[in-house]
């Protein structure tokens, strides 16, 4: 019994019951275009007094609301989210896109229709059957005072049994009301899924912004690895060496804090630029990404700051590489220099060749590697941004220690020009 009450009068029940009468109010527009077909057609002037002709009003203007659904793609976000808050159906379950496919338009025009369909009944019995089951209710108590000259009762039937069954007629009347709400409302509920859930479409749609957005992502978590991993590592290096030699060389600790300040500040303007991207409604920062021909010299001379020594060799002209070639090679460079200040060791040199080469541009860093070092095996995220950045350019990427020798060796495609003058050692 519990479970019955519930069911007919639980708070569900009456919230599906509140989404049945807003149904009845969006019908009410096509019943009157219906009357207006219904009328002339039935040579009738009073269609609104007419319980027949109203439905058959009704019944003329469903087919306009399946038309309004398929022509406005947005009546789906629309009853996406009347059924999610009245329904109690779960929000992933629903679709909150127009509906674009013919396939979700369809869905979206059946729904639409059913909804309008089975409001439109629910709310006509709302409003005609409680007035009627009170009257039911209140007879006897209209005979008790007015006497039958009030309510004029039918001869033919036993006026004391009308009297005693008119009340329980009247209850009855309102639990079928109830009944019938409740069942049209669970049936929505059940179909809502089907015909207001995403479509194959729609979750190919879903995945591949999915798709981009982690991409997006994983972009700028490369640039904030290869940026502030770098810029960390080599001040790091840099304090450290300053401090070793405070006392002795005043004037390479000078060197040293300039560069931790240039450093610090550089990262700083590309932090900056990279966490406006994710803050919401925030203008992403203006400082512009580096490259090989703005860069690469503050890049070795912030490195060679930190202690370590580098042998550098351009031998193409950093001018004419495509900006996004020469954006992504400055960033491979930056951690594979990054990966010599910290697996190196001290007092070794690095080898930095940057070259063109058969339509490549081939960047290579080698080193050496202390033994206790040599096994990494598939190396760090540095590495996987590397192979990540290589691979979205077409490139190819080697890395891997061989007789005490770390090396990176990575080429990437020309867009540009192949035939590019030959600089010397940086």
């Amino acid at each position: 019994m519990t479970e019955l009450s519930r069911f007919l009068f639980g708070r569900r029940a009456r919230r599906r019951w509140i989404h049945l009468i807003l149904g009845g109010a969006l019908a009410m527009p096509y019943v009157f275009v219906g009357q207006l077909v219904v009328g002339p057609a039935t040579d009738s002037r009073y269609v609104f007094n007419d319980l027949p002709l109203q439905l058959l009003s009704f019944a003329v203007g469903l087919p306009l609301a399946t038309i309004t659904a398929v022509l406005f793609p947005l009546t789906r976000p629309l009853e996406a989210g009347a059924v999610r808050s009245l329904c109690g159906v779960e929000a992933g379950l629903l679709a909150y896109g127009p509906a674009r496919t013919r396939t979700a338009k369809g869905r979206a025009a059946a729904w639409f229709t059913l909804h309008l369909g089975f409001g439109g009944i629910i709310a006509g019995m709302s409003l005609a059957v409680p007035p009627f089951a009170g009257f039911l209710a209140a007879l006897p108590l209209l005979v008790w005072l007015g006497g039958e000259e009030l309510v004029e009762l039918p001869d033919a039937l036993d006026h004391t049994w009308v009297l005693v069954l008119a009340p329980v007629a009247g209850v009855a009347t309102m639990v079928a009301l109830a009944g019938c709400a409740a069942v049209c409302g669970s049936l929505l509920a059940r179909w809502a899924p089907a015909l207001l859930g995403p479509t194959p479409e729609d979750r190919l749609a879903a995945v591949e912004a999915r798709a981009a957005d982690l991409a997006v992502r994983n972009r700028l978590a490369r640039e904030l690895h290869d940026s502030v991993g770098h810029a960390l590592s080599a001040v790091t290096l840099q304090a450290s060496a300053a401090r070793r030699v405070l006392d002795s060389d005043p004037e390479f600790v000078r060197e040293a804090l300039a560069a931790i300040e240039d450093t610090t500040r550089r990262t700083v303007g590309e932090l900056d630029a990279v966490l406006g991207v994710l803050r919401d409604g925030d203008t992403p920062g203006t400082a512009p990404a580096p490259t090989l021909a703005a860069d690469l010299d503050g890049l070795l001379r912030r490195t060679r700051a930190g202690g370590l020594r580098v042998t550098a060799t351009l031998a193409a002209d950093a001018e004419a590489l495509p900006p996004v070639l020469s954006r992504e090679a400055y960033r491979i460079v930056q951690e594979g220099l990054s990966n010599a200040l910290k697996h190196a060791g001290e007092g070794v040199t690095v080898r930095l060749w940057i070259e063109v080469a058969d339509g490549h541009l081939r960047i290579t860093v080698e080193n050496p590697v202390a033994t206790a070092r040599e096994c990494r095996p598939g190396g760090g995220h540095g590495l996987r941004g590397i192979a990540d950045r290589t691979r979205l350019l077409g490139g190819t990427t080697e890395a891997g220690a061989a007789r005490g020798t770390w090396r990176l060796h990575v080429r990437l495609p020309m867009t540009g020009p192949e035939d590019l003058p030959v600089k010397g050692p940086a």
